[in-house]
C-alpha cells in the first residue's frame, strides 16, 4: 500500500444525498452491512459454542483434563487454525473485489487455488498435532500435561484437514451474500456435537478424547453439507466445475494467502500464546484454566465482531471492485460504530456478572474465585474487541495484509509479549501482568491501523481493487 493519506478524512461526514440525507445513507449501508455480518456472526457463535460445550463436558471431568484439552484445542489447534484461517482470508479480498467487479466465474477459480495452497500447507503443518507432546516438553511444559495434551492433538488432526476444505468455502459463500448457507448447516450441526459430546464424553466415558473426537464429527457434518450446495449446483454463476485454471498464477496467489496467513496467525497466536505462557506459572493448572475460561468468554463474544470483520471486508472489497472509494470509506464508518455499540454493552455485563463467568465450565470455587480476579482484564479485552476486527476487516477488503503483519509482528510481539512477561516474572504480576502486557499489544495495534484507516486514500484504492482484477483475470 503506497499511499494512505487522503485530502478528505474517514471520520468527515459524507455529503448528504437530497433524498433522505445522512441518516437514510446510514440505514442503507447498514442492511448492506447486517446481510453478511448477521449471518457470519450467528455461524460463528454458534460454532464457537461448539468449543465452548466441549470444553464444559471436559471441565466437569477435572481440572487436569480441562488444562490438557485447552492446551491442545487452543495452543496446538490454534495456532493452525490461525494460520489456515488467515491463508483462507485471502479470498475476501479476491472474491469480494471480483464479485463487486461483475467477474463472478472467478470465485470458483480462486477457492480451488486457495484448497490447493491450503491443503498443502496443512499437510507441512500436520506434524505439530503428532509431535505436539513432545514439543510441549521441550518447550518446558508439565511433562503430564504434554503428555496428555498430546494425545488430544493427535485426535484432533482430521479437524485439521477439514479446515483446509471449509474455509475456503466459507469466504466464496460469503462473498456473493450467501451467508444462510453458512448460517443453516451450522445450526444443523451444534445439535449433532452435544449429543456426539455427551455421547463420548459422558455415556461412553472416553474423557477428553471423546471429546476431541466429536468435535470431528460436527466439523466434517458442516463441510459436507456446505461443500454439497457449492459444487451440488446451488451456485451457477460462480461455480463452474473444477478447472484446470486453479493451477494458473499459483505463486502470486499463494504470496497473497501467504501474507493473509500472516497477518492472521499473528493476531491469532498472540492471546494463544499467553495460555502457553501461563503453563510455566507456579500452581500451572489452575492458572491455566483460569486463563482458557476467560479466553473461552472473550473469544466468544468476539464472535459478534468477526462477523463484522467479514462483513467490513465483504463490503469494503465489492465497493472497491466496483470503483466506489467513497462507498468503501463509508461502510468503514457505519461498521465501526456499529461494532463499538455492541463491544460497549458486552464489556458492561462482564463486570456485572463478575463473580458468575466461570459457574458454566467448573464447580471448583478457586478457579471460580482466579476468574473472578480477571474480569476486569476480560471487560477490557472485550472493550477492544469492538475496534480492531473491523480495522482488520478494512485491511483484508483493501488488501493491506501484508501490511498488517508487520504491523502485529511490531505490537504484537515487540512490544505485548515482553511487556507481559515483564510484569509476570520481572515485578511478580503473574497472570495479571502476562495479560495486561497483552492488552498493551493490542491496544498499540488497533491505534496504528486506526491511523491507517484514517489516512487512507480510498480512491487509490479503487484505482488498484480494479488494476488487481484485471491482471487477475487476465489467465482466464
Amino acid at each position: 500500500m503506497e499511499s494512505h493519506r487522503s485530502d478528505v478524512p474517514l471520520l468527515s461526514e459524507p455529503p448528504a444525498e437530497k433524498n433522505g440525507g445522512l441518516p437514510k445513507r446510514v440505514w442503507e449501508e447498514s442492511k448492506k452491512l447486517w446481510e453478511v455480518v448477521g449471518p457470519a456472526m450467528f455461524m460463528r457463535l454458534v460454532l464457537y459454542s461448539m468449543n465452548v460445550i466441549s470444553q464444559a463436558f471436559v471441565g466437569h471431568l477435572g481440572d487436569r483434563e480441562l488444562a490438557a484439552y485447552s492446551m491442545a484445542n487452543t495452543v496446538i489447534s490454534g495456532l493452525s487454525f490461525g494460520f489456515l484461517l488467515g491463508m483462507a482470508s485471502a479470498l475476501e479480498t479476491l472474491c469480494g473485489q471480483a464479485y463487486g467487479a461483475k467477474q463472478h466465474h472467478m470465485l470458483g477459480v480462486y477457492m480451488q487455488r486457495s484448497w490447493l495452497i491450503l491443503l498443502g500447507f496443512a499437510v507441512l503443518l500436520a506434524p505439530t498435532y503428532i509431535f505436539s507432546g513432545q514439543l510441549l516438553v521441550a518447550l518446558g511444559q508439565p511433562a503430564e500435561l504434554s503428555r496428555d495434551a498430546g494425545l488430544v492433538s493427535m485426535y484432533l488432526l482430521p479437524v485439521h484437514f477439514t479446515f483446509a476444505i471449509i474455509l475456503p468455502l466459507n469466504k466464496f459463500l460469503q462473498c456473493q451474500l450467501k451467508n444462510w448457507v453458512t448460517l443453516v448447516t451450522t445450526v444443523a450441526g451444534l445439535p449433532v456435537h452435544v449429543a456426539a459430546t455427551w455421547l463420548l464424553v459422558r455415556y461412553l466415558e472416553l474423557g477428553v478424547v471423546g471429546a476431541a473426537m466429536a468435535i470431528n464429527i460436527s466439523w466434517a457434518l458442516i463441510t459436507g453439507l456446505q461443500l454439497a450446495y457449492a459444487i451440488g449446483g446451488g451456485c451457477p454463476e460462480t461455480w463452474k466445475g473444477f478447472s484446470s485454471l486453479a493451477f494458473v498464477d499459483l505463486k502470486d496467489f499463494v504470496k497473497l494467502s501467504a501474507a493473509s496467513g500472516v497477518m492472521m496467525c499473528l493476531e491469532i497466536w498472540y492471546y494463544r500464546v499467553l495460555v502457553f505462557l501461563t503453563g510455566y506459572m507456579k500452581n500451572a493448572e489452575l492458572a491455566v484454566d483460569a486463563l482458557s475460561i476467560c479466553m473461552s468468554l472473550a473469544a466468544w463474544e468476539l464472535m459478534i465482531h468477526l462477523g463484522f470483520l467479514a462483513g467490513t471486508g465483504v463490503r469494503v472489497a465489492n465497493e472497491l471492485g466496483a470503483s466506489n472509494g467513497k462507498g468503501a470509506r463509508f461502510a468503514t464508518i457505519v461498521s465501526t460504530t456499529t461494532s463499538f455499540m455492541i463491544c460497549l454493552f458486552s464489556s458492561s455485563l462482564a463486570l456485572i456478572f463478575h463473580d458468575k463467568l466461570a459457574i458454566m465450565f467448573t464447580t471448583s470455587e478457586a478457579l471460580i474465585n482466579a476468574v473472578d480476579s480477571l474480569s476486569v482484564l476480560l471487560a477490557l479485552t472485550i472493550l477492544l474487541n469492538g475496534i480492531q476486527p473491523v480495522l482488520c476487516g478494512v485491511a483484508v477488503g483493501s488488501g493491506w495484509q501484508a501490511l498488517v503483519a508487520y504491523v502485529n509482528i511490531g505490537s504484537y510481539y515487540l512490544i505485548g509479549v515482553p511487556l507481559g512477561v515483564l510484569l509476570a516474572w520481572g515485578f511478580h504480576y503473574g497472570v495479571l501482568g502476562i495479560w495486561v502486557g497483552m492488552i498493551g499489544g493490542t491496544t498499540v495495534q488497533t491505534l496504528i491501523l486506526a491511523y491507517i484507516t484514517l489516512r487512507c486514500d480510498w480512491n487509490e484504492e479503487a484505482l488498484k481493487a480494479s488494476s488487481r482484477m484485471q491482471r487477475w483475470s487476465s489467465s482466464k
